[in-house]
């Protein structure tokens, strides 16, 4: 599944096709998003500039900007977007890819990236060029926190909703070569740290 693909699925989706608690309730769904950000405030330092990658509703967005971060949320589904500002209208957006991110930065730099729920749904190359570009807008020393899941069998998704895994390997040459070093976190994703590229 291309980059385009996936975006082009999840703009067209129903909302209740897009995660798994919504089929219990609105109530739930929003909960799962205060309960995650309450973990990434675990490993996030306080009052950080965040940028909230493939946000879309602002399941996590919001409730993180309600713990005093100072959020950006990014998507590449205008529609998301607009789900997000009906529900937190004073949130910063922007509609997004990855490289669109890099554009509006600039020179400018975050604290920490979040992404959840994004590469797990791209083939490998997309997957790591995304990341590549999330690590270039993130400052030296800053966090980043990604879906990016490793299996003993890894394989990629074929559907814009199925999931891509890696080898431990693939994910230790993706590291060394893009710039991230594993942080020991407990927490259900992968946390990095930006580092220079080769270290």
């Amino acid at each position: 599944m291309s980059a385009d693909d996936v975006i082009q699925a999840w703009d067209q989706a129903d909302p209740t096709s897009i995660h798994p608690l919504r089929q219990v309730s609105e109530e739930a769904y929003w909960d799962s998003g205060r309960a995650q950000a309450d973990m990434l405030a675990t490993v996030i330092p306080d009052g950080a500039k965040v940028l909230d990658f493939g946000c879309g509703d602002g399941r996590v967005a919001i409730p993180l900007a309600a713990l005093g971060y100072e959020v950006t949320a990014v998507d590449a589904s205008q529609r998301m977007l607009d789900r997000l500002a009906d529900r937190a209208p004073d949130l910063s957006t922007l509609h997004a890819t990855a490289d669109g991110v890099l554009n509006h930065l600039g020179r400018r730099k975050m604290d920490a990236i979040v992404s959840l729920a994004v590469l797990i749904h791209h083939d490998y190359k997309d997957s790591r060029y995304t990341i590549s570009r999330l690590r270039a807008a993130t400052k030296l020393g800053g966090i980043l926190v990604l879906d990016w899941p490793v299996s003993d069998q890894p394989t990629e998704a074929d559907s814009w909703i199925g999931v891509t895994t890696w080898s431990r390997q693939q994910q230790a040459d993706a590291c060394a070569e893009i710039g991230l070093e594993p942080v020991d976190s407990g927490l259900p994703w992968g946390v990095y740290r930006a580092v220079k590229a080769g270290s």
